[in-house]
């Protein structure tokens, strides 16, 4: 797969894998020796850059996803790279399917952080870091003190923002540089757009979670999709409702009719747009089986010209859409 870089120097896989899925928020955990191998098959598939986070798990493991990335990636640490953040926990006592977050970014929490990640993962290094969400109690310049001290000592290479916005970014970035943002962005969500001219100002990359909006783009979803209503987000999603499917009828046939001229799959098409928009963007999807691990590392080979994005641009300002999932609610 080629390469891209964020930020200054991390040169990392086009495409990379969103972990959490096999853990967390999209049904019942995975097997851990199939996680285990399916990371090894993206490996295999030329991803080099992988996404977890400390919280991605269960009540009854909360760290597994971390222990499984570090687990699988152990005999080939220094030929990927690792994503982890911090500065969240769920609210355990709420009943909703997608448990309220709660922000945390006191250093102390911070540090306690690093190095639990840094153990669960069997690493020495995080090559990117980044701060789950913002905390309204804690200041940027905080923040980004105590990642200046982790890159001194060692224990990242990198940081970033999750959910980033202009301001904090800005003020976070004059303390210790950024490398880039981790934001929901895919053709169902394009607010952070309106970022990106600061992004390119500032060289901080973007890596792109949910570039499918959750699978809905994949076009494989139709009238009558089930999920698990206790251990599946997307059962609680606005775009996977039968009323969303029909709103979304334009967007599936513009994907439709690209992947078929383009011999590509709509998934492929969705991540093709975003990543032949900017050289800095980097989607990050998650998935639980290989034919996909294939078809969205596949993504990366489609070529569209620069007329074909912008015409894809002026289709979606002027398309009837769902809702689509905005994220878990954010509380003190």
């Amino acid at each position: 797969m080629e390469k891209r870089v964020l930020g200054k120097n991390l040169e990392v896989s086009a495409i990379g894998l969103g972990c959490m899925g096999f853990s967390h928020a999209y049904g019942a955990p995975v097997e851990n020796k199939e996680t285990i191998q399916m990371l090894r098959n993206a490996f295999d598939c030329g991803y080099t850059l992988f996404d977890t986070a400390e919280v991605y798990g269960t009540a009854d493991e909360p760290h597994i996803n971390e222990q499984l990335v570090g687990e699988a990636l152990k005999p080939i640490r220094n030929h990927v790279q690792i994503i982890t953040k911090f500065g969240i926990h769920f609210d355990r006592n709420s009943n909703q399917v997608n448990h309220p977050l709660i922000p945390d970014s006191r250093p102390e929490v911070i540090r306690k952080s690093v190095e639990g990640s840094l153990r669960r993962i069997q690493t020495d290094h995080i090559d990117l870091y980044f701060q789950h969400r913002i905390d309204p109690s804690v200041e940027p310049e905080e923040v980004a003190c105590v990642m200046e001290e982790l890159i001194r000592e060692g224990k990242i290479l990198n940081w970033g923002i999750s959910e980033a916005n202009e301001e904090y970014l800005r003020r976070a970035n004059a303390v210790c540089p950024v490398a880039a943002v981790e934001n929901r962005y895919s053709m169902m969500a394009r607010q952070y757009e309106a970022l990106f001219p600061v992004l390119e100002e500032l060289q901080v990359g973007l890596v792109a979670f949910s570039p499918m909006a959750n699978g809905f783009l994949s076009g494989v979803y139709g009238k009558g999709v089930k999920f698990d209503e206790k251990l599946d987000y997307r059962s609680n999603m606005p775009q996977f409702t039968d009323e969303a499917v029909e709103q979304n009828k334009a967007l599936l046939s513009l994907l439709h009719t690209m992947a078929e001229d383009k011999h590509a799959t709509p998934a492929q098409i969705s991540m093709a747009w975003m990543l032949c928009k900017k050289p800095w963007i980097v989607p990050i999807p998650g998935t639980r089986k290989l034919e996909r691990l294939k078809e969205n590392a596949g993504a990366a080979e489609i070529k569209l010209s620069a007329e074909e994005v912008k015409a894809l641009d002026a289709s979606l300002d002027n398309m009837e859409m769902s809702a689509v999932f905005g994220g878990s609610k954010i509380i003190k």
